[in-house]
């Protein structure tokens, strides 16, 4: 059985190129058999016509061994009718006798030129040949000689061009299944985890971009498994450190003799405040993993969003009341959306926490709701500490932090914008960030009209 591609490659090609050949040839004897025959018979006519000739010339005493002599030297086979149509025959022996007709014979025994049809398979001509005085048939057969010559230059020409053909056929497949085989072994070691494969090429047919769209593959699995790294390490990290907060101060409350009773309280709400930390993580990851699945609930309904913005700020106004930050709201009286109003509500509650977090005491924050033909624009502006601009591009990045220790002070874990990025995509919306350092952060989100 054929199992390597190579070697179909090549009997397939070896196949077609034989099959070609045969059918090229059979068809050029088939619609060019009437003009070999005809060209074979001007010869033979012309031939005929020159022996004729010559014999008249030179008038030799012995016509049998001229007639003979001549039959040797063009290869022809002569018959030599008289007018009671007796026939003597000169030339090779080994060849079949053409059959000519009574009416043939007559035709030339009264002066005309005689041509044998196609369908009667041998081809001859016949030439009318005086000799001392009295008419003769003379009809000159093409040999089997002849056509032995002819069949064996055909057959050496097709074997010639099989052969070559094969030898280009197999340097031409090798030159097909080689990268075929160079990515059968990068797939190999793909499956086995190693991501950092890079294939070189520089075809631009099939195979090179099935090369590149492999590169392209094993870079991105490549990235996914790097992040998978970073998100596992992430949460880990995550967890281990307010584990390691309530593990310690549980062990030292535990010991009445290491913790004075008027600090019991403070260490408590060190303890329940880590336990707070790991609660909203755990609801942050399963939010995203919610988000992620293709079977997260999606109910959208109509509703007013300027009402939900409004709702949002009273819900947080203990936050940025403490800080004396003052929030304009720049709206319209209603602007009316179809989406899924939980989701946004989260969307809203962690873009306005943010803000409130990283402003500072007496800052300000501006919302702006904007309704245009084809989309919703919110934007929320504060005067914070801004982002740098080298990592505006990573802010959406799942546990992601500008500043790991001022996040933490505040209880962030990066998963907030990554959430909402999350919750705008599958709206069909964009959000972006523009910020600078000291100055302020302005967030923007699109939403389709539906």
């Amino acid at each position: 059985m054929i199992k390597t591609l190579y070697v179909r490659i090549v009997v397939t090609f070896l196949a077609v190129i034989l099959f070609s050949l045969l059918t090229s040839f059979l068809a050029g004897m088939f619609l060019f058999q009437k003009e070999i025959n005809h060209a074979g018979q001007n010869d033979m006519l012309a031939a005929g016509r020159e022996m004729i000739e010559l014999y008249e010339q030179t008038k030799p005493a012995d016509r049998g061994r001229y007639l003979a002599r001549m039959a040797k030297v063009s290869t022809y086979r002569i018959h030599l009718y008289d007018t009671s149509s007796k026939v003597t025959i000169y030339g090779p022996s080994h060849s079949e006798n053409a059959v000519i007709t009574p009416e043939a014979i007559q035709q030339v025994l009264l002066g005309k030129a005689y041509r044998s049809p196609v369908e009667q398979g041998l081809t001859f001509v016949g030439l009318p040949f005086p000799f001392d005085g009295e008419q003769h048939a003379m009809f000159m057969q093409f040999t089997s000689q002849n056509e032995n010559v002819f069949n064996r230059m055909l057959l050496l020409i097709l074997l010639l061009g099989l052969l070559i053909g094969s030898l280009c056929i197999i340097v031409a497949a090798r030159y097909l299944v080689k990268p075929l085989q160079t990515l059968t072994q990068a797939t190999k070691r793909l499956a086995k985890g190693d991501f950092d494969i890079e294939i070189k090429t520089k075809r631009a047919d099939e195979v090179g971009v099935l090369t590149q769209g492999f590169n392209e593959m094993a870079s991105e699995l490549k990235q996914l498994e790097q992040m998978r790294q970073d998100f596992v390490s992430n949460v880990s990290h995550e967890i281990q450190t307010p584990l390691t907060s309530i593990t310690g101060f549980a062990m030292a409350m535990k010991n009445s003799s290491l913790v004075a009773e008027s600090d019991r309280n403070y260490y408590l709400d060190i303890i329940i405040s880590e336990s707070g930390r790991l609660s909203r993580l755990s609801d942050n990851l399963l939010k995203l993993a919610s988000l992620d699945s293709e079977h997260h609930p999606f109910e959208a309904v109509p509703y007013n969003l300027v009402e939900q913005i409004k709702q949002v700020v009273v819900t947080c106004e203990p936050q940025w009341s403490a800080k004396g930050i003052r929030i304009d709201l720049d709206t319209a009286d209603s602007v009316k959306i179809t989406a899924d109003r939980d989701q946004l509500n989260q969307v809203w509650m962690n873009l306005l926490g943010n803000s409130i977090k990283f402003t500072p005491e007496g800052g300000h924050i501006d919302i702006g709701i904007k309704r245009f033909d084809n989309e919703i624009l919110f934007s929320i502006t504060d005067t914070g500490i801004g982002v740098p601009p080298e990592q505006l591009e990573m802010v959406f990045e799942r546990f992601y932090k500008t500043d790991p220790a001022r996040n933490r002070s505040v209880g962030g874990n990066g998963l907030g914008l990554a959430i909402a990025k999350k919750i705008i995509a599958l709206h069909d919306g964009s959000i972006e960030m523009k910020s600078r350092v000291g100055e302020g952060t302005t967030v923007k989100v699109r939403l389709p009209v539906r």
